[in-house]
């Protein structure tokens, strides 16, 4: 600790007054000082904070004290202040703002953060104690033991158990991984990039084009160019990035024991194993594909009246580029529902407001803006309280498309909540990434399915923001993979309400409050093309598993990326006018973003969240007694209980598997 203090002294004295990693944030609510930081602060703040950490752990190893939950991971949990913060901020950075200049930073840091990953979890006298702790789960309340067990499960799964030389092995496959992943990441923006050049849309913004543009030419050329991204032959070509990839995993795989990487991910999962999701996605599928083979038939009759107006020719049948267009041409049939009237009700500013009036009305929180710090111009920012006033979470919405942003919408922490050293409940950072680029930019107009993503983002906000846990890794969203989505989708419920529509569903010309008429149908239409939605989301949850159901002795060097997707979708049953919801070379969840074997989560889920809506709505929608009992033993609780414990607290009973299907009306 001492040689610690000694370099971090020194730096400090050349160095504090210019990197703001190395300072205390003073501001208020501790929120980074966006505005001080170069790109030239990460690199020595990454090594100073490594430094720091290195010596603090030093100390948990070397400390002559029999190990216990204080002096091994609680200690552990309150390590490396300074790399949390400066990673905090990089990562975030890094895909809402990649810059030539970030990317370049996160290339330097990336292989330098994972070695030092590698020196933690495979550092065999800090195993021991936290063994030892694991080993006495008798002395440990709840949480600690979660905490415990999550700790304790990082060094087996990082190879702890291995041999000196199957060790460095296993640290070449990270930190290659490492690199790879973030490759994939920045060939997909370049791609996303080269879309909109050529197409003159952003990607974001590709199902609103796909369903008004009556150029069918055109619309053609759009799928092809969307659904070929990372897949052209370039220099951001994916295929042998992904290949790499998934060589590199399931070689870790076996070396732990594991025929293939899905049961090595899934093992701590509510799901367990592959078979499980397989057996899960396979019966949503079979429903889902004979509820698309029905919404065809009804899409060609439209087509087949355009070709008897001699606007298409003879023979013409769906393809995958027209099924949104002539999908929206059977909504207006069916249900008198214009996707292009209904969004001049949803105005951002106002959608941003109906999300936060939700939440307020079920939790009895306050969210109003707030004049702190943020990192782009179009971020905004808020400051979230509770019905007695205590501070919540600081809370920031960054919803515009930017070239330097990745596609998509997420959740993420600038900080977690926690409880620090001296007793102090740290209250979170958080915030919300959207790409919504929607009709009429000028004034901000939404879809229906942007709307939907405004408050699925926040669920996840709100899982984040009323943590009351003590440590940071089981706070907020640190639940397991196929948990978490349940909190954000479970508040996409609450979207379309009359209820919460009536305070932010305003015409943006006129402002009148949307029709009781309008409502109607949007709710009456909630369940149209289900049949496509489902396929083609279940669809990329299957190619992901496939993916990661390979063995070890695959023959990588003879792989053909498309057959082996061509495949799969055979195999699955898809029918040819739908594709999965991502390809492989822009599946971006399962290469870059953790959701490897887990994009399923979705799914599995919303079986979760659609039994627990039925129960909320059997008890009444605002139900302040439900509102609590969900906020208390889900939001409050992220990963400190097992999931499905918090489930039958809060449902009293096992999830009915049927709910999702009767939810999507399959």
């Amino acid at each position: 600790m001492k040689r610690f203090f000694i370099i971090l002294s020194v730096m400090c004295a050349a160095s504090c007054s210019v990197n703001p990693f190395l300072k205390e944030w003073t501001g208020e609510g501790g929120i980074p000082p966006f505005s001080e930081i170069k790109y030239s602060d990460y690199v020595p703040a990454v090594k100073a904070g490594i430094e720091q950490q290195e010596a603090e752990i030093h100390a948990i190893v070397n400390n002559p004290a029999a190990p216990t939950f204080v002096n091994t991971v609680a200690a552990y949990e309150l390590s490396g202040e300074i790399l949390g913060r400066t990673l905090g901020v990089l990562f975030n950075l890094s895909e809402s703002d990649a810059t030539d200049e970030m990317m370049a930073v996160i290339e330097e840091v990336t292989p330098i953060v994972t070695e030092h990953e590698n020196n933690i979890f495979m550092n065999p006298g800090f195993f021991q104690r936290v063994k030892a702790v694991y080993e006495s789960a008798d002395t440990l309340d709840r949480e600690e033991y979660m905490v415990t067990k999550k700790l304790y499960n990082k060094f087996i799964g990082n190879g702890i158990a291995l041999d000196e030389a199957s060790q460095a092995r296993f640290r070449e496959i990270n930190t290659r991984l490492a690199v790879l992943s973030q490759k994939f990441g920045n060939n997909l923006l370049a791609e996303n990039n080269a879309f909109k050049e050529a197409i003159g849309i952003p990607v974001s913004s590709y199902p609103y084009f796909m369903t008004t543009c009556e150029d069918r030419a055109k619309r053609e050329a759009a799928f092809k160019a969307y659904s070929s991204r990372g897949n052209n032959g370039n220099e951001n070509d994916n295929k042998a990035v992904l290949l790499e990839i998934m060589k590199l995993r399931t070689e870790k795989a076996a070396m732990l024991g594991f025929d293939c990487s899905a049961d090595c991910i899934l093992e701590d999962k509510m799901a367990h194993d592959h078979a499980t999701v397989d057996a899960f996605l396979s019966r949503i599928m079979e429903k889902a594909v004979a509820k698309a083979r029905e919404e065809v038939t009804d899409m060609q009759v439209f087509m087949n009246k355009d070709v008897e107006a001699g606007l298409l020719p003879e023979g013409s049948r769906i393809e995958p580029w027209d099924w949104w267009f002539y999908a929206e041409k059977v909504r207006k049939a069916q249900y008198a529902l214009d996707e292009s009237e209904v969004s001049q009700y949803f105005q951002l500013d106002n959608v941003r407001s109906g999300v936060f009036q939700a939440a307020e009305r079920l939790y009895g929180i306050k969210i109003e803006p707030a004049d702190i710090p943020v990192y782009h111009p179009e971020v905004k920012a808020f400051k979230v309280t509770d019905a007695d006033g205590s501070l919540l979470s600081w809370f920031m919405t960054d919803y515009l498309p930017r070239s330097t942003k990745r596609g998509g919408a997420w959740m993420t922490n600038f900080r977690e909540q926690y409880v620090d050293a001296s007793g102090n409940d740290v209250r979170p950072i958080v915030v919300n990434v959207c790409n919504f680029t929607q009709p009429g930019d000028s004034v901000g107009l939404l879809t229906i399915d942007e709307v939907s993503t405004a408050f699925h983002e926040f669920g996840h906000a709100l899982h984040g923001m009323l943590s009351k846990c003590r440590f940071k890794d089981v706070s907020g969203t640190s639940v397991a993979r196929d948990f978490v989505e349940t909190f954000s989708q479970i508040n996409e419920n609450w979207a379309f309400q009359p209820e919460i529509l009536s305070t932010y569903a305003y015409h943006y010309k006129t402002g009148e409050v949307i029709p009781d008429s309008l409502v109607a149908k949007i709710n009456k239409a909630s369940r149209f093309n289900q049949g496509f939605m489902t396929a083609e989301l279940t669809a990329a949850s299957i190619l992901d598993m496939k993916w990661h159901e390979l063995a070890k002795d695959t023959d990588w060097s003879n792989f053909d990326v498309a057959a082996f997707e061509k495949k799969v979708c055979e195999e699955m049953g898809l029918i040819d006018e739908i594709i999965p919801r991502y390809r492989s070379t822009y599946f971006n969840h399962i290469f870059n973003s953790g959701y490897n074997a887990g994009y399923y989560s979705y799914l599995w889920a919303e079986v979760l969240d659609k039994d627990a809506f039925e129960y909320w709505e059997s008890k009444g929608l605002y139900n302040p007694k439900v509102a609590s009992k969900f906020r208390k033993t889900f939001l409050e609780k992220g990963g400190s209980e097992e999931p499905m414990v918090l489930y039958h607290e809060f449902r009293g009973a096992d999830p009915d598997p049927d709910a999702l299907i009767r939810a999507r009306g399959l």
